[in-house]
């Protein structure tokens, strides 16, 4: 027999901090019963998230064992009902439900996030609305550049979905031409669970229905995107990450494409697929959830760092998130050698090569920072979160004086 799930309630009264942003997480989130919570993050300054009964919050860092990404006040007397990481496996089958609410949270976040930061890194606009005819662009740009297996991929799918389509005569003219030089798998054949993508295979391209999600179990995704005509690199995925469920969960388009980098091998979720894992197994729902928040913690922190204007405090920012992605505890008096040094840095924080070098000289004048074979060693842990929050405040109070000029 299932033990009983056991959930605490717990109240909180009018004013009172429930969850501080920075704070390290008690694994806890919460599910509002009654009273209105109020929601602030440092990288949206001016907005003010208000959650009503039946929203949940704080699941991200619950779930992802980092700290809050979000602050969170009772705007009246609130009760709460309170879920430990450990007990979600157990709500999941009690309430099916709940579990489809949070997923398509995560979802609908990180789409949104994924939009915004990619606006922010390239300085330029999201590539063309999701539309499955952008199909067809994607596959000449690939056959200019003689990616033949990305070619037929996004030909493919264009004939596939655009079947009445003017272009489609084009498309089929370019497929025979590259079926002697294109290597695809899986094109009409979705019903394995288990698939092996050889090197620089497409598991889907962007602009095309999404059916699936792909959690990686072996190998490498290069999941890019068009911007601006150009193919950019957004990340590299490795094996137990999860790619593909915004367009499966949303049933949108694809934001992105996924190929494979390296021999890889991944299990292949469907809708269906994905509905009964709910019921019958929750320990994997689970772990897709937690996976789900740990990309969602890390766009954030991404995000609020592209949003500090100092470049030496993004600097810093970019330091200490790399400790919390690797969850390296931050306590006064401990030393950390990085596995990386100034120019890996830079890259990092994307910055050019003559302001990067400036910026990582005025750090080193820092006697608590040094150079050891080419790696970057801090004497005190505690430094990177004191100089981080030293630079915040210091913009915080610009603000302040910028708006006081303001309202005179």
């Amino acid at each position: 027999m299932a033990s009983p799930l056991q959930l605490n309630v717990i109240n909180f009264t009018r004013n009172a901090y429930i969850t501080i942003e920075g704070k390290a997480t008690d694994n806890c989130f919460y599910i509002i019963r009654s009273g209105n919570v109020s929601i602030t993050k440092e990288a949206y300054a001016n907005e003010v998230e208000t959650l009503k009964p039946g929203d949940f919050f704080s699941v991200v860092s619950a779930m992802s064992n980092h700290s809050h990404i979000e602050t969170a006040i009772a705007l009246s007397d609130v009760s709460a009902i309170s879920v430990h990481s450990e007990q979600f496996p157990l709500l999941i089958q009690k309430n099916n439900p709940v579990a489809m609410k949070i997923i398509l949270s995560f979802s609908r976040k990180l789409r949104e996030l994924d939009k915004e930061l990619t606006e922010l890194t390239l300085k330029s606009v999201s590539a063309p609305y999701e539309d499955v005819v952008n199909l067809f662009d994607i596959g000449e740009f690939y056959l200019r550049q003689k990616q033949y297996n990305q070619a037929f991929y996004a030909f493919y799918r264009f004939v596939q979905y655009c079947p009445n389509n003017e272009l489609v005569i084009n498309a089929k003219e370019y497929l025979a031409d590259l079926k002697e030089k294109a290597k695809a798998v899986y094109l009409d054949d979705k019903a394995e669970f288990k698939r092996i993508y050889p090197d620089n295979t497409m598991l889907c391209c962007e602009h095309e229905p999404g059916d699936e999600l792909f959690i990686i179990q072996s190998g490498k995704i290069k999941v890019t995107k068009m911007i601006d005509n150009k193919e950019v690199l957004l990340a590299v995925l490795k094996e137990g990450d999860i790619f593909g469920e915004m367009a499966l969960l949303e049933s949108k388009p694809r934001s992105a494409s996924g190929i494979a980098y390296g021999d890889t091998t991944v299990m292949a979720v469907n809708k269906d697929k994905f509905q009964t894992m709910i019921s019958s197994q929750p320990q994997m729902i689970t772990k897709i959830i937690s996976l789900l928040a740990e990309r969602t913690w890390v766009l954030y922190r991404q995000l609020a760092n592209l949003k500090l204007r100092s470049d030496i405090g993004r600097t810093y920012d970019t330091l200490l998130i790399h400790l919390e992605k690797n969850r390296v505890p931050i306590k006064k008096g401990i030393s950390h050698n990085f596995d990386f040094g100034p120019n890996e840095l830079i890259d990092m924080v994307g910055l050019d090569k003559v302001k990067g070098r400036d910026i990582v000289q005025e750090i080193f004048k820092n006697k608590k920072f040094q150079l050891v074979d080419n790696k970057i060693v801090v004497a005190d842990i505690d430094e990177i979160q004191r100089q981080v929050s030293y630079y915040k405040k210091m913009e915080i109070l610009e603000d302040k004086r910028k708006s006081s000029h303001k309202s005179f």
